[in-house]
């Protein structure tokens, strides 16, 4: 019978948050359980660990990924972004305060998979209307919010962006 302490292990070298890291994992952990038990990074959340919840939601070189369905042997030699980058992109310091701003958020259990899908409407779709802004955070539930709050930031940023306002100028 394997224990955690026999099963087969693997090397990984990842950036996570723009630091190198190298470890050594299981070969059955997912990306989600290493960022969360190797790095003590605690924000992407698990949920129903079939990335169907969209909580473990995380981005590996720019683009988003269930870190439930990703292995963390898998992530090797990738770049990792979580929510809690010390250096948040401009576009990322926007939504969170968007995220604020417009109460996008309550129990925050889902935030910071809804902040990555989020992310990535904003960066590969600027031109993005409310209908793809549901669309694209579609893989993400909310039990709080009911969606509106998250749509209205979502496009606020949006707005802002399009307008040529940078995340510091966001009117108060």
């Amino acid at each position: 019978m394997n224990t955690p302490t026999d099963a087969p292990t693997r090397r990984v070298h990842v950036e996570v948050n723009g630091t190198p890291i190298v470890r050594d994992v299981e070969c059955r952990k997912h990306l989600v359980d290493f960022l969360r038990e190797d790095c003590g990074l605690k924000g992407s959340h698990l949920g129903c660990e079939h990335g169907v919840c969209g909580a473990c939601t995380v981005r590996m070189d720019g683009h988003i990924v269930r870190g439930c369905l990703v292995l963390a042997a898998q992530a090797d030699g990738h770049r990792i972004e979580t929510v809690e980058t010390p250096a948040p992109s401009p576009a990322l310091k926007a939504l969170q305060e968007a995220f604020v701003e417009y109460n996008a958020l309550q129990c925050g259990y889902c935030t910071p998979g809804m902040l990555m899908a989020a992310l990535d409407i904003v960066e590969y779709q600027p031109d993005a209307d409310r209908e793809q802004v549901r669309v694209g955070i579609s893989g993400n539930y909310c039990r709080c919010t009911g969606y509106h709050a998250i749509v209205d930031a979502v496009c606020a940023v949006l707005e802002r962006q399009r307008a040529g306002l940078a995340a510091q100028e966001v009117p108060a």
